[in-house]
């Protein structure tokens, strides 16, 4: 991993490349395509946070944060999150620290709106990232988001 690694918002001119992101023909049941997640913060403006990974000028990844959602759903504000939505790195990339990276990325732009847990959910199973998830300490919170298992962070103020 470089240190040219940055994230980059989606704009008319990177828009192409961040739709044609592709990751492993085997992980395509795993993760939604960009363009799905693209059309997801379209219609969640304020709360999808959208952007390219690139190592340099190389379109490495993707991800999309979300943040404040009212996982309660009572309207009452009893259980607000903040976390990493969808994460989708490159075929060809992965491997490569682009996935701790986008993760510490998000954590980081959490803290900087207040937050202190970062919350994720994945496919369970062998092909599944969640040797990836509790390697970078995130915990099983025993929840269920449709098939996938919930996982969160702790975050603390030296940058995990």
């Amino acid at each position: 991993m470089t240190t040219a690694l940055r994230l980059e918002k989606i704009t008319a001119d990177n828009i192409d490349a961040a739709i044609g992101l592709k990751v492993r023909p085997d992980q395509e049941h795993l993760v939604s395509p960009v363009v799905k997640s693209l059309a997801e913060a379209y219609v969640h403006p304020g709360t999808a946070w959208p952007r390219l990974i690139l190592d340099g000028d190389r379109l490495v990844g993707f991800l999309m944060a979300f943040f404040d959602i009212d996982f309660a759903g009572d309207g009452k504000g009893t259980d607000i999150r903040s976390g990493l939505w969808r994460l989708n790195i490159a075929a060809g990339e992965q491997g490569r620290g682009y996935g701790r990276f986008a993760v510490q990325s998000v954590a980081a732009e959490i803290r900087r709106r207040g937050g202190a847990r970062l919350t994720t959910s994945w496919h369970p199973g062998e092909e599944g990232p969640e040797r990836f998830y509790l390697g970078l300490g995130f915990r099983l919170t025993g929840e269920m988001s449709g098939d996938q298992r919930v996982g969160e962070l702790e975050l603390d103020c030296a940058g995990k």
